[in-house]
């Protein structure tokens, strides 16, 4: 019986890049499920989120980073310390712009850090190519190539998958023989708690828009399953104002019952349960600017 001597490759890699370049985008269609969430509001992801690609022959982990931007307050700081400590643990970087908007400062703050990354590759991915004309893509990547030694550029298209599987190849050759760090069947490190609050939070962002952008927090007071299998869940969304309670719960209640119905499908996606999901709105002014608020909510500096 002949000995199977294929080795096994496992690393991470990190996915900067600023706000809304389809960094969630690309986690997904590459893991084949939701495990970030998605919307046009910048700045949307703000804790490090972990996707695990796993085939025979690898597992990637990947990590997609807030968008570095400049803060304004203690929960920017936070979203923009925790993008950049992720350059410290990772393998490979993935470089990620929008190939419909000009290279800005933005960007040139990110790259003058990324040029301090010596020892590790460093991928230019230009995102969103769907939304260009072919002849526009060539001037795009040379506004960008001498800015630094990228080790290849890949122009994707995260919402329909064009030349994702190229680029996942090449990563794939770049991680080191390694062991298998999750289960074949897991995506994400993050405990389902964390992602049902996302799954809710992503649904308040996408009902009211640009009328509650970032003063939003959802808190998972309790999840038990019954006996009989239904998953009862009981959740807090947390806003800034009193204004914006009004917004997320609406006339009657209409959004608020709106965003429940529309989460609840998500969430009995990901946990192949029947959910009874029940939620309140609170008023916590000015939590984004409150350490002790920000850490109840999960958001907890990174140790260096």
């Amino acid at each position: 019986m002949e000995e199977n001597t294929q080795t096994f490759h496992s690393g991470f890699v990190a996915i900067v890049g600023r706000p809304n370049v389809g960094k969630s985008t690309f986690l997904n269609y590459v893991i084949g499920q939701k495990v970030a969430i998605m919307s046009d509001v910048p700045q949307t992801t703000r804790n490090k989120i972990q996707g695990i690609y796993t085939t025979d022959q690898e597992q990637i982990v990947f990590i997609d980073t807030p968008g570095i931007h400049k803060a304004h307050n203690k929960l920017g700081d936070f979203m923009v310390q925790s993008a950049m400590s992720s350059l410290k643990e990772v393998d490979a970087v993935m470089f990620m712009v929008n190939a419909n908007e000009a290279r800005g400062a933005g960007d040139n703050y990110i790259i003058e850090r990324l040029k301090k990354i010596t020892d590790r590759p460093v991928y230019l991915v230009i995102n969103k190519i769907d939304l260009v004309h072919p002849d526009e893509l060539l001037p795009i990547v040379d506004s960008y190539k001498d800015a630094m030694d990228w080790t290849e550029v890949f122009p994707i298209s995260a919402l329909q998958g064009n030349n994702i599987n190229e680029l996942i190849s090449t990563l794939s050759k770049q991680m080191p023989e390694g062991p298998k760090y999750y289960p074949d069947d897991q995506i994400t490190d993050h405990p389902e708690r964390f992602v049902v609050s996302e799954l809710i939070r992503e649904k308040v962002l996408q009902l009211t828009r640009q009328e509650v952008p970032h003063s939003v927090a959802v808190v998972i007071e309790t999840m038990k399953s019954n006996d009989d299998g239904l998953v009862n869940i009981q959740a807090t969304i947390i806003v800034d104002r009193s204004s914006q309670k009004g917004i997320v719960i609406g006339k009657g209640g209409k959004m608020l019952k709106e965003i429940g119905s529309r989460a609840r499908v998500d969430i009995e996606h990901l946990l192949g349960s029947r959910v009874y999901l029940e939620l309140w709105v609170k008023v916590s002014e000015g939590w984004r600017d409150k350490q002790g608020i920000l850490q109840s909510f999960g958001y907890k500096k990174d140790e260096y």
